[in-house]
This record gives structure tokens, sequence and C-alpha cells, in this order.
């Protein structure tokens, strides 16, 4: 989904015959580029993984962030100032789509010590259609087919930030949006009642993450929540979209996101 400026890849065991004359002219890669490689077509280097997620985590720590650029799958664009929420550049661990089968995801995630960063995204679609889709819309008339969502989250031993940002909205409307307990599901009932902290009888944003947000003129929309405490693992499995804001409404949208504890490198 997400182009970032860097990446991890691995270069051609084989040089090309170009480069075998460019060597034989002594053009060789400055000292300064060594341990990376150029991108064919002279655009980003490429960097082991290993450093990557060092980066990652380092400038996470810090609350760094950079913006992204826009993909040729017309992935989120260049959109600066997410802090924490948005990966440095080349910050992930890509492991590529999930779900069953949903060939418009991407889930990402880089853990070191304490910390763990994900972030999940996909492209919804009602259930039932041709190509699966783990992003579900149940009122086209609120989220159409085709929009996108992008959940990222980030824990530390200080607690949980959650970062929502969406694309193809009703623009100017108000959306109401939680972390839900189970995946989603054909029925809109699938993902279970709102994630808790601490069980209770009410809900508020204390207790519960809240990502309530308006979509802007170009139907774009999004929202960050800080907690002080972290999921419980398999405790939370989806974000629904609501028809209004607060603590409850229709069911409009969901996606499911592996939020919680991940394995600490």
């Amino acid at each position: 989904m997400t182009a970032w400026m860097l990446r991890t890849e691995t270069s051609s065991a084989h040089p090309t015959s170009a480069q075998r004359r460019a060597a034989a002219r002594g053009v060789g890669t400055s000292a300064r580029e060594r341990g990376a490689s150029r991108v064919p077509g002279g655009g980003a280097l490429r960097v082991p993984g290993v450093l990557v997620g060092a980066v990652a985590l380092a400038m996470l720590a810090c609350g760094g962030g950079v913006a992204h650029g826009a993909g040729g799958d017309g992935g989120f664009g260049a959109a600066a100032g997410h802090g924490a929420h948005d990966a440095p550049v080349g910050a992930t661990s890509t492991l590529g789509a999930g779900g069953a089968g949903d060939p418009s995801r991407r889930d990402d995630v880089v853990t070191a010590g304490g910390s763990s960063w994900m972030r999940a995204s996909g492209v919804f679609s009602p259930p039932g259609s041709f190509v699966p889709s783990d992003a579900l819309t149940y009122d086209t008339r609120l989220v159409p087919a085709g929009a996108r969502v992008e959940i990222t989250e980030f824990a530390d031993p200080s607690g949980t930030r959650v970062e929502a940002r969406l694309r193809g909205l009703v623009p100017g409307r108000a959306y109401g949006m939680h972390v839900h307990t189970s995946p989603c599901g054909a029925d809109p009932a699938a993902a279970g009642p709102h994630y808790q902290h601490r069980p209770a009888a009410t809900a508020d944003p204390v207790n519960e993450v809240w990502l309530d947000f308006r979509a802007d003129e170009s139907g774009d929309g999004g929202a960050k929540a800080r907690q002080d405490w972290a999921f419980r693992e398999a405790g939370a499995r989806s974000v629904i979209i609501h028809d209004r804001q607060g603590g409850a409404g229709e069911r409009a949208a969901c996606f499911t996101v592996p939020f919680g504890p991940r394995a600490r490198g």
C-alpha cells in the first residue's frame, strides 16, 4: 500500500553487463554508500533489515516521524506531522497481506525491547464481495466500497497510542469509531462490544479507545487516542466505524486489526 523512502530488499547476486563495465571503468559505490545499495532507476537506498528495525524503534522512542510517500497503488499520500504514529523512513518489518486472502491488506510490525509499532491498512468492500477483504462496509452510503483505512498502534511501558486515517468517505460527515473485541464478520455484530480496559457498565473514552472524527471536504479523516494502559492479548481485534459520534451508533463498517501484545525483539 504505502511506499517508504527506504526499503529492505535483496539485490541481485549477479551483476549486469553494464555494472561490470562500470566497475571496469572504476565507477564504484562511494564509501558513504557502502552497506546499502541503490534502487534501480536512481531511487532510494536499500538498507539491511536489521538496521531498519533498530532505526524504527529508536526514532519512535524519541517521538520521531516522517511523511509517507504516495505509492503507485494509491496508498496514503504524503502527510507529515503524525509523530510516533508514523514509522520512520524504512521502519517497517513487512508481514505482507493478511487475513483470509485479502489482497488489499497490508500489515507491518516493528518490535524491540519493551516497545512495538504496528500498522494495518486495507480497502473496504461489502461482505461477500468477489475479492475478499478484512475491511467490510455494511452501509456503502456512509463508507463507500473502495474507501481506505489505516490503523497504527505504538505501545511502550508508558501506554498505548492508536491512530486512524481514512480516505474516500462522505465529505463533511461526522463518524464515530471505536476499538472492538472481535474480528469483523459478515454480520456487523460479529465484532463484539467495545474493548474496555476494565469492564464497566458505561462506555467512556478513558476506559475505551474512541477515535471519533469528521471527514474533510475531500472525504479524508483521522483521529488519535492515547491511553496509559495496554491491550490484553487477543482482547482487541477490530475497529468499528459508526454512523454517529459518541458511545453508540449503527455499525457502518469494520476493519480487523491485530491489536495487543506481540513478541518482543
